[in-house]
């Protein structure tokens, strides 16, 4: 069973190596490395962009967030000044794309972020932007081939609708037995108890309105 350090960023003791810096859990490197290989078969290029996420990078990302250093988006893909916004929307503009730290499914081992680098045109950078993996998209092939293939292999797509609270992301995968697991395990105190001496940009409205945040932005029930 998965530890609250495990679940919350702030262990390492349940990873292996799937390649370069890239770290999951060893279910899921191997559930990855059997899917990396049929997409090959089927001339696809599946690589991760993003694996495991500690709890203090994504500290770092929360908080350059809420202080304007980081770029946030709207629904619509576009930049938006944070620093105009009262805490309570600004927290929620940035929950939207990015999750709190101690409650990223990238903690966990379970979850990763995919492109294909070789169908990325030259001289274009990597955005992660749902437009990426939509028809006339650079990344629309590899989208059809996880939608078609990916539950041979036990991934689903958390994020697949929008319903007020995290974006569509077509290229996060969630390893369902792992995933499914930490979902149950991962509880509001335990996030709260990750903050400690800690500090959380906006960590007062964060934790009066931790219940209704657990509903639209932590616990998901993606489709196979």
């Amino acid at each position: 069973m998965m530890t609250p350090e495990m679940l919350t960023g702030q262990s390492t003791e349940h990873l292996a190596v799937l390649s370069g810096h890239h770290r999951l859990q060893p279910a899921a490197v191997a559930a990855f490395e059997h899917m990396q290989q049929a997409a090959k078969a089927a001339g696809l290029d599946l690589q991760p962009a993003s694996t495991f996420r500690d709890f203090d990078r994504q500290l770092a990302i929360w908080n350059d967030k809420f202080c304007g250093k980081r770029p946030v988006l709207n629904e619509h893909c576009r930049p938006i000044d944070v620093m105009q916004l009262p805490v309570a929307e600004r927290c929620e503009a940035i929950l939207r794309w990015s999750a709190l730290p101690g409650a990223s499914r990238h903690h966990w081992g379970s979850d990763l972020d995919v492109y294909a680098p070789s169908l990325l045109p030259e001289g274009k950078k990597l955005q992660l932007e749902p437009w990426e993996y939509q028809e006339g998209g650079y990344f629309h092939l590899l989208d059809q081939w996880m939608a078609a293939h990916m539950a041979e292999f036990g991934f689903y797509r958390p994020f697949t609708e929008n319903q007020g609270g995290v974006a569509v992301e077509p290229w996060h995968l969630s390893y369902r037995p792992l995933a499914k697991e930490a979902e149950h395990l991962l509880t509001p105190e335990l996030l709260l108890a990750s903050w400690r001496d800690k500090d959380v940009a906006g960590a007062q409205w964060l934790e009066e309105h931790l219940p209704s945040i657990f509903t639209r932005f932590i616990h998901h029930e993606g489709k196979a």
